[in-house]
């Protein structure tokens, strides 16, 4: 994708820069490689700095409901400090490390509904303009495939996926933010939870995998959460049986070995624990995303949950660019 926008700040006649990123989809933790192709204006231009800022749509409980917002994530300083004469071309490369947690936004090339962005800001003469946004995505570590595998072997749906404003407490979170998966229950599971989330936590030494089961009350008690985390090593991918391991987890939670609480409304984060402790957190209203009868894994190992419907996508797409219209549209000054 490539954006063009002139410096709102200077008005007609300023500088423009397009921004193209190559490479493909980036993985969490990897390297994002573009280059930045400017152009200057009707007269000389001082270029004080280039900054690249990875955002995020992300909900946010409060007691009315949910919000939307975009929420900045990483910033990075692209160059800067030269004066782009009249009419000028030049062109900039870039190589980026994208933070460990960053969201994935897609599984075997399906788009899970999960929108991020890098918006391209110039600072020139004391103005600035923080521009378009320009579409990221990312696709899953290979530790994260698999786990997402392991739950489609056994016979989980994917549901939606969507980036929760707040923080997993017990947990190494680095970003504002978190990623859930939402998933429907396997047959086998389905009396013990209505459905499960999946959050990933990367790092550069392995991943702690948070799991959290909505689990449906008897005659005499409400429903609540269940919750675990575990720990895997971004090592040995292959040479594990994952799908028995990710059973493992999820029988676990379904015997409630693992942390549990009711539902409060104030609470923007979780609380894990192994075995013990309390768990809080906020009602669900999730937005959909691709939504059920979307495939998010292709091959027979894959979690296919049925075939890509064209109402769906349509819908997909719609989000995304609405996204990356609407947002970052005006000029600020410095």
């Amino acid at each position: 994708m490539v954006f063009k926008k002139l410096l709102g700040s200077l008005g007609v006649g300023g500088p423009t820069v397009d921004t193209v990123l190559e490479g493909g989809a980036v993985q969490p933790g990897g390297t994002l490689h573009g280059q930045l192709h400017l152009v200057g204006g009707n007269a000389d231009f001082d270029i004080e700095q280039i900054t690249l800022e990875l955002v995020a749509r992300v909900e946010a409980e409060h007691e009315d409901g949910e919000t939307e917002g975009t929420v900045p994530f990483e910033r990075f300083t692209a160059g800067g400090g030269f004066r782009l004469a009249e009419g000028e071309r030049r062109t900039i490369p870039f190589a980026v490390t994208v933070p460990w947690e960053t969201p994935v936004t897609e599984l075997h090339g399906q788009p899970l509904g999960v929108v991020l962005g890098l918006r391209t800001e110039l600072a020139v003469a004391g103005g600035k303009d923080k521009g378009d946004l320009d579409p990221l995505t990312v696709r899953p570590l290979p530790a994260q495939e698999a786990v997402l595998e392991a739950f489609g072997q056994l016979g989980f749906g994917f549901k939606s996926a969507d980036l929760e404003y707040g923080h997993i407490g017990g947990t190494g979170q680095q970003l504002p933010f978190y990623q859930e998966v939402e998933l429907t229950p396997a047959p086998q599971y389905a009396h013990a939870m209505r459905e499960i989330e999946v959050t990933f936590l990367a790092s550069p030494g392995g991943m702690e995998v948070v799991l959290e089961a909505d689990k449906p009350g008897g005659l005499f008690s409400s429903g609540h959460d269940a919750v675990n985390r575990f720990t895997v090593s971004h090592q040995g991918i292959e040479q594990r049986d994952w799908t028995a391991e990710v059973d493992g987890w999820v029988r676990q939670l379904a015997a409630g070995h693992g942390a549990h609480g009711t539902h409060t409304p104030h609470d923007y984060g979780h609380g894990h624990g192994h075995g013990h402790g309390e768990h809080h957190h906020g009602d669900h209203h999730h937005r959909s995303g691709p939504g059920m009868g979307t495939v998010v894994a292709a091959g027979a190992a894959g979690l296919a949950v049925g075939v890509v419907g064209g109402m769906v996508a349509a819908e997909v797409v719609d989000e995304v660019g609405d996204f990356f219209e609407g947002d970052g549209e005006e000029g600020e000054e410095g």
